[in-house]
């Protein structure tokens, strides 16, 4: 118990400050690759702490028979909304996720008439009137009116009503709304972005934010992975703005991690099960938290604890008992959950914040971008990788690598043991 006190000290203890290093703009990517495959791909052996320069079309020679690929399949909706008041000021809003009639997002996007979403809002001085305006869905003219209501955190519950009921939420959003593109990304979003800022491979609708990694892949690249036999699936993360909240905490303790949504699919778990002998690759930081919060859900059941389909920020590094649970056992009791209530899938959600110290139990190796400094992606980079991040990035920066959401890709392989 004292140890994983001093344990559960340490982490919170983390300064976010060690986890800098200079990014000048123009190192980043404000662009995508021509071709999506065409990307430079930086793999890195841990094993051998070998750096290899390479290119994302060549990835199925880096894969072996031992390991298993996981996407994130969750859809980038168009969360940003630009709307103007009586006067003519330009208002923005970003939704964020729903608050009414329901927190679900595959519910809420289908919801009709009327809804409320927590959103950032641009110019929200500017916004006191209710603001109307017009979208045409499916060849009908909808007329949406929202009203910006009290704030939350640092965003406001906006109400959103439309007087077409056989319209819903996501038809309308999808027909006026734009790409939400990252801050980071200082231009308004274009047709390019449309199809760029997608994975080839996404299906369910809710993300504001796109799991980058996944960018990367092309059609034709699945096809010659599945010709290599890698074994591949799919889980669901709906990727929330959160995901770009800048760490303005001194030590990481202080720091609050988003929620977001996860879908479990049972055939997923079992799938999982199945190749119990593979080494998991996720694509992405999205991924890799999705599988650990799956495996804290299964050890919340086995140990029949409280609430387990929520993963908290901290819980896991609290409570010795969870870490050290059998990942097939936590596998089995998901496998069981779902079952024994006859469900195909579940939906969750997590706060799960993955630092240094980190003991991984799913994801043994990752596809990602290179993320921002003093950010909670690049802390989970380093609860992988260790002060070896360090070395990698600066080799990045001195050969011309190019950062974040369209930027290159790094392979950090599995290790062999």
């Amino acid at each position: 118990m004292l140890k994983m006190l001093c344990l559960n000290m340490f982490q919170k203890e983390i300064r976010i400050e060690d986890y800098d290093y200079e990014l000048s703009a123009e190192r980043i990517a404000f662009y995508p690759e021509e071709a999506r495959a065409h990307s430079r791909m930086l793999v890195y052996d841990s094993d051998e702490h070998k750096i290899t320069d390479s290119s994302f079309e060549h990835l199925a020679d880096f894969f072996t028979p031992d390991m298993m690929l996981v996407f994130n399949d969750s859809r980038v909706i168009h969360a940003r909304l630009l709307v103007h008041n009586a006067t003519g000021a330009a208002i923005e809003i970003f939704c964020l996720e729903p608050v009414k009639p329901t927190a679900e997002l595959t519910l809420a996007l289908a919801q009709q008439g009327k809804v409320t979403w927590k959103c950032f809002v641009g110019n929200a001085k500017r916004w006191k009137q209710p603001l109307s305006f017009e979208v045409i869905v499916n060849g009908r003219c909808v007329r949406i009116t929202a009203e910006k209501k009290e704030p939350v955190e640092n965003a406001f519950l906006v109400d959103f009503q439309w007087d077409d009921e056989s319209v819903s939420f996501a038809e309308w959003v999808e027909a006026y709304g734009k790409m939400p593109l990252p801050p980071y990304i200082k231009r308004t979003a274009e047709k390019e972005d449309e199809e760029r800022y997608q994975t080839v491979y996404a299906r369910f609708d809710g993300s504001v934010a796109a799991p980058t990694a996944g960018l990367h892949f092309t059609r034709e690249l699945i096809q010659e992975l599945e010709a290599h036999r890698v074994v591949m699936d799919y889980i669901t993360l709906h990727v929330g703005a959160g995901t770009f909240k800048p760490v303005t905490a001194e030590k990481i303790g202080e720091h609050f991690m988003h929620d977001e949504q996860i879908v479990i699919r049972r055939d997923f778990v079992e799938r999982l099960l199945q190749h119990a002998d593979k080494k998991i690759v996720s694509v992405g930081t999205t991924v890799t938290r999705s599988l650990e919060s799956v495996f804290i859900i299964g050890a919340k059941l086995h140990l029949g604890l409280p609430d387990p389909l929520h993963v908290t920020q901290w819980e896991v590094y609290e409570n010795s008992s969870l870490a050290e649970t059998d990942t097939a056992t936590a596998l089995q009791a998901v496998l069981d959950f779902l079952r024994s209530h006859d469900l195909d899938a579940v939906t969750a959600s997590t706060q799960l914040m993955i630092v240094p110290s980190y003991r991984f139990k799913l994801m043994k190796g990752i596809i990602t971008n290179f993320h921002q400094p003093k950010s909670t992606l690049l802390l989970l980079i380093a609860a992988f990788l260790g002060e070896s991040w360090r070395d990698i990035y600066r080799h990045a920066l001195d050969h011309g690598y190019r950062f974040l959401s369209y930027g290159d890709a790094n392979f950090y392989l599995p290790r062999k043991s």
